[in-house]
């Protein structure tokens, strides 16, 4: 290889190469040396080219050195500005990093807040709503309680507006009824006004027809007449004459013993004429039906009015006689009656008065301290009707006697206190017998069964109660029930006036009212001839009674719609052998003491309009109750239903002849229905006994009846205007038999209704 080839591969090439690598205008100055040496033709020598590959060297490099320091500070430049750029990308990228982080960070924060916000205002709202509900509820309640007051008030209102309005309306319909009844009274006043003047026509005839044949026998009749009273007198003058020499040859031998130092013999006196010139007790001979003596003198009245064995007795509580009494009353049989012994009471207003304040200090018969007042007790106007004054003065013997004998125990402080002899032997197996009359399987009948008359024919009962001897060795309230058969005197629609020897009572039906409001009633017919009802109510509760074939009750309770069983009536049954079914067995106790002013045992509405009626009527009885009563043992015996209190609504003055109520009457109820109905709402068993009464004028059957619809006007009333349930209100009539006012004139006092509450008479307390 030439020198040239060789510098050009040692020098040229690499120089080439540079050039290549830098700009043109370098790569020029670079190659132009060798453009020169080759246009040279070759002529320089070696150290030319080697200086000037040296220079040319030098020049590369100092060249490639600047070209390498521009393109390391170009690579620096790039790399800082890479760099820079880098990490202004990687700050950029960290800052959105960092950013997203920071925006990821307040938004967890923010979420946590807004949970913690949302959890807080939950927690507040919950709190808030707790309050508000708490709020709510006060105020609902006040509210409530607000329209309690007012619907209370309201319904006060329109209660008594409701009652003006009826009592307007009834005085309305009362005022038209009355014109009406004036009107067709009128129109048949003239009618029979017409048919009289033709009667009177007709009558005046045949009565000049009758007259002359009257006058002739009036003539015949007097002068027979004549000729009895000349027998009497002369029988009359006999006798007078026959007792004028008794009362001689007594008073010469009363003579002779007195000069002979014996004892002197009372002298006889005739017995005393009373009242209406009736002989006094013990002297007047009992009239037959055709008005004859019958033989044997009538024996005094004892202790509660009982006669002794073998005389008259008199009449029960239901109007209807204790054995021993003439013969039954029938429809074709009329009554005759026996006028009442007198009652002469000569003690003084305020003597009067006084006893009432305190009846416990005296052993005599305790009167209405009023003008004629009669007893204060039902059973001693029984005794004062059947003996007069006899009859009181052998009553306050037998009382004296028994308070000296300490027999009379302190008024019970409570209904439980006055049965306490008697709850124990009745409690142990009462719940199951009330069950089992509930739930006996019976035949279900269609219709309500009709009751029989009691069936009693001559059954005797002697029971002695005290053997004191009073008076010609007369026993004391010793009782001979002997029983004569009952029969029908008059049926009037749902009332019964039944005879028992000479005496009536009136028995009525109080199933029809009880069945008031009632959704469904029906019948079972049980074992032994007895019955039992069911009533089913609204509300879903039931009245259950249990009666005996003859309409008595054995058995009353209300049982609820959740099952709860209330007794209300419930006596248990006795087996004693054969025993009447009408008695009044009050005879076999002795004379009632009041120990309680007047005042606390009778309440007059009248009187004291103002009262406490829940507290009156919630007292207990008076005395002891010897034993659970049957309701009808109630109903016939005066004696048993002296042992509670009466409240007397005497504002309900019925006008003669008339079981009506008005309206404006109605209202003076409204203080005692209340208390009845306080009485209920605590024990829904407790059972009232209304009386009905009547004055003295018009005739005995007519007064029962009378006397029993007035008590069931009122029961009624307070059924459907106070709503008290009629399943606890028992009736009964008694027409004039317990006057309030001992007169035989129209008396307003006389007629009049009586409550009283019966409970623990026949029910026994410790049952709800």
């Amino acid at each position: 290889m030439s020198i040239r080839s060789k510098l050009f591969a040692t020098v040229a090439l690499p120089v080439l190469s540079v050039s290549v690598a830098v700009p043109p205008a370098v790569a020029d100055s670079l190659t132009k040396p060798f453009e020169v040496a080759q246009e040279g033709g070759g002529q320089s020598d070696q150290e030319l080219l080697l200086q000037q590959q040296r220079q040319a060297e030098e020049e590369a490099a100092r060249q490639a050195a600047e070209q390498q320091r521009a393109a390391e500070e170009e690579a620096a430049r790039q790399a800082a500005e890479q760099q820079q750029r880098a990490a202004e990308e990687e700050a950029a990228r960290q800052a959105a990093e960092q950013q997203r982080a920071a925006e990821e960070e307040a938004a967890r924060q923010a979420a946590e807040q807004q949970r913690a916000a949302e959890e807080e205002a939950a927690r507040q709202a919950a709190e808030q709503q707790k309050a508000a509900e708490e709020e709510a509820a006060r105020q609902a309640a006040e509210q409530q309680k607000a329209a309690e007051e007012e619907a209370a008030r309201q319904a006060a209102e329109q209660q008594k507006a409701a009652e003006e309005e009826a009592a307007r309306q009834a005085a309305e319909q009362q005022k038209a009824a009355e014109e009406q009844k004036a009107a067709d009274k009128q129109k048949a006043a003239e009618e029979q006004k017409a048919a009289d003047e033709q009667k009177a026509a007709d009558e005046q005839k045949a009565a000049d027809e009758q007259k002359a044949a009257d006058e002739q026998k009036a003539a015949e009749e007097q002068k027979a007449a004549d000729e009895q009273k000349a027998a009497d007198e002369q029988k009359a003058a006999e006798e007078q004459k026959a007792a004028d020499e008794q009362k001689a040859a007594d008073e010469q031998k009363a003579a002779e013993e007195q000069k002979a130092g014996g004892e002197t013999a009372p002298a006889v006196e005739p017995q005393p004429q009373t009242g209406e010139g009736q002989p006094a007790p013990g002297t007047e001979q009992p009239q037959t039906g055709e008005g004859q003596p019958v033989p044997g003198a009538e024996q005094p009245q004892t202790g509660e009015g009982q006669p002794v064995p073998g005389t008259e007795q008199p009449q029960t509580g239901e109007g209807q006689p204790v054995p021993g009494t003439e013969q039954p009353v029938t429809a074709e049989q009329p009554q005759v009656q026996q006028p009442a012994p007198e009652v002469v009471d000569t003690r003084t207003e305020e003597e009067k008065v006084k006893i009432a304040d305190d009846p416990a200090a005296t052993d005599e018969t305790v009167v209405l301290p009023v003008e004629n007042g009669a007893a204060v007790l039902d059973s001693d106007k029984d005794a004062d009707n059947a003996g007069g004054n006899q009859a009181r003065e052998e009553r306050q013997k037998l009382r004296e006697e028994l308070r000296a004998k300490e027999e009379d125990a302190p008024p019970p402080a409570d209904d439980a206190a006055a049965q306490a002899a008697i709850a124990a032997e009745i409690q142990a197996d009462l719940p199951q017998k009330i069950e089992a009359n509930l739930n006996e399987k019976g035949t279900r009948v269609d219709e309500a069964p009709v009751f029989v008359v009691p069936e009693t024919t001559n059954i005797v009962n002697n029971t002695v109660i005290n053997n004191t001897v009073i008076n010609n060795n007369t026993t004391v309230n010793n009782i001979t029930n002997n029983i004569t058969e009952v029969k029908i005197v008059e049926q009037i629609d749902n009332r019964v006036i039944l005879g028992v020897g000479d005496q009536i009572f009136v028995r009525g039906d109080d199933r029809p009212r009880l069945r008031y409001d009632a959704e469904e009633t029906y019948y079972d017919q049980l074992p032994r001839g007895r019955t039992r009802e069911t009533i089913v109510r609204p509300g879903g509760y039931r009245i259950v009674t249990v009666y005996n074939r003859y309409g008595d009750i054995l058995q009353r309770s209300r049982v609820d719609r959740d099952g709860n069983e209330y007794l209300m009536i419930y006596a248990p049954e006795r087996d004693e052998g054969p025993r009447p079914a009408i008695i009044d067995v009050g005879y076999e106790l002795p004379p009632m003491r009041l120990r309680i002013p007047v005042r606390d045992y009778i309440a007059d509405v009248s009187d004291d309009p103002d009262r406490d009626y829940y507290q009156f009527l919630a007292e207990p009885p008076v005395e002891r109750v010897e034993r659970v009563y049957t309701m009808d043992e109630v109903r016939h015996s005066a004696r048993l239903r002296d042992k509670v209190r009466r409240v007397d609504l005497d504002t309900i003055t019925f006008p003669t002849g008339s079981a009506e109520v008005s309206m404006s009457q109605a209202k003076t109820m409204r203080k005692v229905a209340a208390a009845m109905e306080k009485i209920l709402a605590k024990d829904p068993g407790e059972t009232f006994f209304i009386e009905g009464h009547t004055d003295a004028v018009g005739s005995d059957r007519s007064n029962l009846v009378l006397s029993d619809k007035r008590a069931e006007s009122v029961a009624s009333l307070l059924t459907e205007v106070y709503g008290i349930p009629p399943e606890n209100l028992a009736t009964q009539g008694y027409g004039e038999r317990f006057l309030k006012v001992r007169t035989q004139d129209a008396e307003q006092q006389n007629r009049r209704v009586t409550i009283r509450r019966v409970t623990p008479l026949v029910r026994p307390v410790a049952q709800r």
